[in-house]
């Protein structure tokens, strides 16, 4: 690792994830700085999927696939600032993101019927673009739906959206960066152990899983009166995160091996395109809104 490698990656940590959590811990109109990041990293994220998975097999047009995309978030986002700002109801929940979802994979399919004059890549154009809109603007939104949570505490019903959007997020990037340290430190001699990523190292699992689950700890102690019960329920989600985690990361490995390609881009510095920063939150996202809703049942606000 060369020395600009490293200090990217610790710039990214010390000022990158302060920043953040920051921006998620500001509750202005339900989080809006952070439905406006996820939006861009949306936009981002799958316009570099685009790329890539365009070098091994037929797509729809660009534009479209990554407008339908950005679409998902920004769905989201209406659901939850929409009511902050105009102090009404939606008078819709939720499924909102579901029903567009599912308008967006009609759209795919309706472009392929209608636009398609030759059929023997139809298949793999049609799955292909399904999933960029799903892996890079469906599951994104599970971050915003964190944006809305609420718990009963001493009697009232009270927004605690900043401490479940605050502490996704420290499990996530102390998983990643604990990780890599760990990795770096003690990893040379147990690396190898899957083929997607060579690199990658017993200890650097080890040291995501302690990361993950220390962020639970973390947030266990800060939010007690959110996070009521045991610490062991926190610990349990961070070993499930972690996982997740990790799953997330070897994923976006196969993409680029598949298509022979090293970085997804170069939006972050240290770190590659925007895509590299979000495998882990991509997969983990949906991971930490099942556990949370299952374990804490949380309301929305």
């Amino acid at each position: 690792m060369t020395a600009k490698t490293l200090i990217s990656r610790l710039a990214v940590f010390f000022l990158g994830l302060p920043l953040m959590l920051l921006i998620a811990w500001l509750p202005y109109f339900n989080h809006l700085g952070l439905h406006v990041l996820i939006i861009l990293f949306a936009f981002l994220g799958s316009n570099e999927l685009y790329t890539i998975f365009s070098k091994r097999i037929p797509l729809l047009p660009r534009p479209f696939l990554v407008g339908l995309s950005v679409l998902l978030p920004v769905s989201s986002a209406f659901h939850a600032v929409f009511p902050a700002i105009t102090q009404r109801p939606l008078g819709v929940g939720q499924e909102i993101v579901t029903y567009f979802l599912i308008a967006s994979v009609l759209l795919i399919l309706a472009a392929e019927v209608f636009t398609a004059k030759e059929f023997s890549a139809s298949n793999a154009r049609m799955a292909g673009s399904v999933f960029i809109v799903i892996y890079t603007g469906y599951l994104i939104t599970f971050v915003s739906r964190l944006t809305v949570f609420s718990s009963i505490i001493n009697g009232e019903r009270t927004n605690v959206s900043t401490a479940y959007c605050a502490a996704f997020l420290m499990m996530v990037f102390l998983c990643d960066s604990i990780a890599w340290f760990f990795g770096v430190l003690l990893g040379r001699s147990n690396r190898g152990i899957v083929a997607a990523s060579p690199n990658k190292s017993i200890m650097g699992f080890i040291g995501g899983l302690a990361g993950s689950m220390g962020a639970g700890a973390l947030a266990w102690f800060i939010w007690r009166d959110v996070f009521a019960g045991s610490i062991l329920k926190m610990l349990a989600i961070g070993a499930v995160l972690a996982f997740s985690s990790i799953v997330g990361d070897l994923a976006e490995s196969v993409f680029k091996r598949c298509a022979d390609v090293k970085d997804s881009g170069r939006a972050v510095p240290g770190r590659g395109g925007a895509l590299d920063s979000l495998d882990s939150i991509l997969m983990s996202a949906p991971v930490f809104y099942a556990l949370v809703s299952i374990i804490y049942h949380p309301g929305l606000f």
